[in-house]
């Protein structure tokens, strides 16, 4: 494990770094040209509020691969009733500001600060980051954001107000950008594995990563 400098932006090579925990670096900043540079790199910040910034790259690594979709009978139905509206960058910061809120069982806080929030925003108006907004009845009831490199999306957090909110977003995003290498999932949860998401080598998913950095 690696201790960052704060002043000088730069990260451990996660190709020819192991670490079984998956945990690469500590502290730094949380400007956006650092956070920016983690996720091209395959890295991305996780930690606890009053702790210091940690910088992951698990192995494996949680993914779905767009084609790998998967859709209940029950959400099929879901979709096809329209009980939910989808948008997609309408309210970036309002997205993020309810994935702080959300009470997340085995969980004391959340990871996303203010100062991290401000950060994905600036990120957000560069044209990296995303949002995709779920809505009922005119309120916002679910959504999830993250980064874009090339066609790989990194999703960072989710929320859900109401049943099912979420996962729909979740499917349509994929359904409207079939064109996707893949969605990082980092790492793994039950609610992503219903929907098709899967383990794969850190290598693979780097080397996919390393693609669309080129591309």
């Amino acid at each position: 494990m690696i201790f960052l400098n704060p002043h000088s932006i730069s990260f451990p090579d996660p190709e020819s770094t192991h670490s079984e925990s998956g945990l690469l670096a500590v502290g730094g900043d949380l400007s956006p040209e650092r956070i920016y540079f983690a996720y091209q790199l395959g890295l991305f910040p996780w930690f606890n509020p009053g702790e210091e910034i940690l910088w992951w790259c698990p192995d494996p690594r949680f993914v779905l691969f767009p084609q790998d979709l998967k859709i209940s009978k029950s959400m099929r139905k879901i979709l096809r009733d329209d009980v939910f509206t989808f948008t997609e960058n309408k309210c970036f910061r309002k997205v993020l500001e309810e994935c702080k809120n959300t009470f997340r069982k085995d969980q004391d806080g959340t990871w996303l600060s203010d100062e991290l929030i401000d950060s994905f925003v600036v990120l957000h108006e560069s044209g990296i980051a995303k949002s995709i907004e779920v809505w009922q009845n005119e309120k916002l009831v679910g959504g999830f954001y993250g980064v874009q490199i090339g066609n790989v999306f990194c999703g960072e957090s989710m929320f859900a107000k109401v049943s099912n909110a979420s996962k729909a977003g979740f499917i349509q995003f994929i359904k409207k950008n079939d064109n996707l290498d893949l969605i990082d999932c980092q790492v793994h949860s039950e609610h992503l594995e219903s929907l098709g998401a899967t383990m794969i080598p850190k290598a693979d998913y780097l080397k996919i990563l390393k693609r669309n950095n080129e591309s």
